[in-house]
Formats: structure tokens, sequence, C-alpha cells
């Protein structure tokens, strides 16, 4: 699931038989190769990918469907190491590039948008898919999707459950750039190579871009996702679309360092 070569690493969702939805082994998979990429000093850029023909059909849906009344357990040991390695991706000083082959939907669509660059292949789909199954958005979606496409736009994908391809993310700015499918991880490759470059010359303040890019409103979507998501849900999880990355604290911390 994780390839190191020499500044880059490469995080491939690797259950391509089931369209790379994520189970419990797949979401701690995850978690522990952010982990060692976050761990690893000489790793600058980090791409995030899929196996096989799909980046992420979301959450394992059938799973769900047979853990009968054990359901609302399975998708805490889920979004448990789920939350902490998008959380993890979301905070590290180095560069994430998201390089979508194929149907990103979901928790999938959550993983998408989280890069600082997202490209994808010309073949790549891009939904939501929560209304539709009984669930509200998880993976940072009600965060990110509103952020990036505005609230008209991201109530389209969310409650109409619109599936776009990829010339249509590009135009409402859910990602950066589509490529050839057969040009998607070559291109990635050169972005994340672009991005080390100015990670090397300056790592405290790539993270404190990426702080200020992203988190400022942390806090109080946090919050609202909190009242919000329980009384909705079916099943009794804690919310469960939540950064507990104390985001508002670090972005403090990094002011004042750079102060």
């Amino acid at each position: 699931m994780l390839e190191v070569d020499g500044v880059i690493a490469t995080i491939r969702l690797h259950r391509p038989d089931a369209g790379n939805a994520i189970d419990v082994a797949l979401a701690e998979a995850l978690l522990a190769a952010v982990e060692k990429c976050g761990a690893d000093a000489a790793v600058r850029s980090v791409i995030l990918t899929g196996a096989g023909r799909m980046f992420c059909a979301g959450g394992d849906v059938q799973a769900f469907a047979a853990a009968g009344d054990a359901v609302g357990a399975l998708i805490g040991r889920i979004t448990s190491p789920l939350h902490r390695a998008i959380g993890q991706l979301a905070a590290l000083s180095k560069s994430i590039v998201t390089a979508v082959n194929g149907a990103a939907a979901g928790a999938g669509l959550g993983l998408a948008m989280l890069g600082d660059v997202a490209i994808a292949g010309r073949s790549a789909k891009f939904a939501a898919g929560y209304v539709e199954l009984g669930f509200t958005p998880d993976a940072g979606v009600s965060w990110l999707l509103p952020r990036l496409v505005g609230l008209r736009e991201a109530q389209r994908l969310l409650f109409e459950g619109k599936r776009i391809n990829a010339d249509e993310a590009v135009r409402i700015g859910l990602i950066s750039s589509v490529v050839r499918d057969d040009e998607l991880m070559k291109s990635a490759r050169i972005i994340a190579e672009r991005l080390s470059q100015g990670a090397a010359a300056h790592p405290p303040a790539l993270h404190r871009c990426r702080i200020l890019a992203r988190c400022h409103e942390a806090r109080r979507q946090r919050d609202a996702d909190a009242r919000g998501l329980t009384p909705l849900i079916w099943f009794h999880i804690s919310p469960y679309d939540t950064f507990d990355l104390d985001m508002d604290q670090r972005l403090d911390l990094d002011l004042k360092e750079a102060a």
C-alpha cells in the first residue's frame, strides 16, 4: 500500500476487487501508511491513489448490510482509523497530491478532495452517494465540498445524488486538472516532485500554508457536525464527519511561531 521512491511516497488504496471500498483492514492500513509518511523526514510529498480501475467506492456498503444490528459498531471501527488518517494527512508538513483513477464516491470523494493538488484521469467520476443510502457525509466531505465548490454546487451533489465527470469536476473547482488516464501517475509524480522542492527549501512555511489554506473554519464545522449529525443517523455512533485535530489550536501555534 505504501511505496517510497526518493522524496515521494505513494499510498495506494488496495482492494481492487471491491473498488477499493473501505473496510476495517483498509482504513487501518491507510492510517499506518500515513503515520509512516509523517515519521519519514526524507518524504516531502505524498501521492494518494487507488489500485485497479477505481479510486475508491466509499465505505463497504455490502459489509454494512451484512452486519445487521452491529452496523453502528462496524462503522465506528472503520471511521475511527479513517478519520485519524484523514486528519493526519491534512496536518502533514508535506504536500499531498491526489491522483483519481476511475470512480470516487462517498468517503472516496473526501479522500480525492484532500489533495493540495487533485488531478484526475479522463475516465474519473465523482459522486457523494450518501443520501440515497440513508447516510450523512463522512471523511470530511461536509467540510471540504462546500469550501471547494460553493454551497449550491455542494447541495446539488449531496442532495440530488448527481454523478459528475472529470471535466465538470474541474469546472466547479472540485479538482485541479484532468489528464489522460495513461498519464495520470506520471503527471502526479511531476507535480509531487515540483511541490517537494518547495518543501525542501522551507518546510515550516509549507506546513503553515497548508494549515492556513484548509483549517481556519474547521472548529466551526466540527461543532456544527457534532450538533447536527447524531439525530439524523439511524444507528447510534459518535458524530463521524469531524476532524478531531484541534486544528484551530494548531493554527494558533503556527501563527505564533511565524510571528
